[in-house]
């Protein structure tokens, strides 16, 4: 898999332009082995896969090879979410966190792993911006827990490192992002030097690398994530926030900070199904899925709210993950932590900073032991509707995946995947969507 990343995002570079509904087939035939592909090998796996949707196109093009080399909803989930914090980092990084829900038919329950950018327990006296506690990689590490089998923990890391290392094209998306923030954010020197060309955003479709971040990942990759928390990268992270101005981190801060499995927030949807909801800060999404069910139009929360990015993704098998990822701000602090490469999140509950809504949900059967569908959502104080309203309609009798999409309000964006006859079984109806409004991709489901 590794020695596929660098042709992976030449091959992609040219079509970071792409929205909405793509298959996978044009996108990553060419990565595919054939018949003689081993586990782990993309190709690996012939026929039905599932479906990837996400905000960024390396992301899903990721964890749809994962898929494709025999991994489930869960491992792609992984490989793509530490993609984004390398090329989607003004939402998604290693001094952010996150939230997801995840459907597992074997189980026949859906169950959340919260592991949101943790507020400080001290009293920062020392920090301009005080930076929330890292909580992304232990966060993915829990999800993959979440499963009896999968893909290796480290093989899913290795992706995201060797973007990292290499380089990866710049997406419309993050040049959206820079573009809006680029004097603040380029007067700190380690983001002006990863994300400019002499103090201009680079071009869409131009190779951006991060040297410090790929080594972070591949200290994670070899030493564990736990080493981020209690190891050397602990080490190296309490000296190094102080100077970025995040404040220094209280005894024991970063060791404390786990993600938790807590159970979803399920609601009763028509003919027997099941709608669950990310809890806490997800819980808008569930409300506002309550009152389109009961004929009622709710608005989106009081902001402005932080920024946040979504994925959804499902396997052959209909296990289904359902992710929402923040740093609390867009770019969070706007420093990136010197010598780690990585952005520190903004400390939630700090000055005007709150927690971001993460809002994602998925549907499914629970006396067809199903997955039915499931939806991500961003756009800020639009995240919960932006995922209530496409559950709401695309849970219904006829709908499908684009019309169900269609009705998320203008502010918001969804990533969508949808099996209006259930999965496992109907496979040949499922279809998966990026809201064509953004600058994600959705792949899938059918390689022959």
């Amino acid at each position: 898999m590794i020695s596929r990343l660098p042709r992976l995002a030449i091959l992609l570079s040219s079509g970071l332009a792409l929205a909405g509904c793509e298959t996978a087939r044009s996108v990553t035939s060419g990565l595919l082995g054939g018949p003689s592909a081993q586990a782990g090998q993309p190709g690996f796996v012939r026929g039905f896969l599932g479906g990837i949707a996400a905000e960024d196109p390396m992301a899903a093009a990721a964890g749809r090879e994962v898929l494709a080399a025999g991994g489930s909803a869960v491992d792609a989930a992984v490989a793509a979410g530490f993609v984004m914090a390398v090329t989607l980092p003004s939402r998604v990084g290693l001094g952010g966190g996150g939230a997801c829900v995840v459907f597992d038919p074997r189980r026949n329950d859906a169950e959340a792993v919260m592991f949101e950018a943790g507020a400080r327990s001290g009293g920062l006296s020392d920090a301009d911006r005080p930076a929330a506690v890292p909580m992304l990689a232990r966060g993915l590490f829990a999800l993959h827990t979440r499963q009896r089998t999968g893909r290796p923990f480290e093989e899913l890391i290795a992706p995201a490192e060797q973007l990292a290392r290499f380089g990866a094209p710049m997406t419309r998306a993050l040049h959206a992002d820079l573009s809006a923030v680029q004097g603040p954010l380029f007067a700190d020197p380690d983001s002006r030097a990863v994300f400019s060309r002499n103090g201009v955003p680079v071009a869409v479709g131009d190779r951006f690398a991060n040297p410090a971040l790929g080594a972070t990942l591949t200290a994670l990759r070899v030493s564990g994530v736990g080493d981020l928390h209690q190891g050397t990268l602990a080490r190296r992270l309490e000296e190094a926030m102080p100077l970025a101005g995040g404040g220094t981190y209280a005894q024991g801060e970063l060791r404390a900070a786990l993600p938790r499995v807590v159970p979803a927030v399920t609601l009763a949807a028509r003919g027997g199904d099941r709608a669950s909801f990310l809890p806490e800060s997800g819980l808008p999404a569930a409300q506002a899925f309550q009152a389109l069910m009961a004929g009622q139009e709710p608005g989106p929360l009081a902001g402005p709210l932080p920024a946040s990015a979504g994925l959804i993704v499902y396997d052959r098998n209909g296990l289904a993950v359902s992710c929402a990822f923040s740093l609390n701000n867009l770019f969070g602090t706007g420093r990136t932590v010197p010598g780690m490469g990585f952005l520190a999140a903004a400390a939630p509950g700090r000055g005007r900073i709150t927690a971001a809504p993460l809002s994602a949900a998925i549907g499914w059967n629970p006396n067809l032991r199903a997955f039915r569908a499931a939806a991500a959502g961003s756009g800020q104080e639009w995240a919960p509707l932006a995922v209530a309203a496409p559950l709401a309609a695309g849970m219904g009798r006829d709908a499908d995946a684009a019309s169900a999409i269609a009705q998320v309000p203008p502010g918001g964006r969804a990533q969508f995947g949808q099996c209006p006859r259930y999965l496992p079984g109907w496979e040949q109806l499922c279809a998966t969507v990026s809201d064509p409004r953004g600058a994600g991709v959705a792949l899938g489901a059918t390689d022959r």
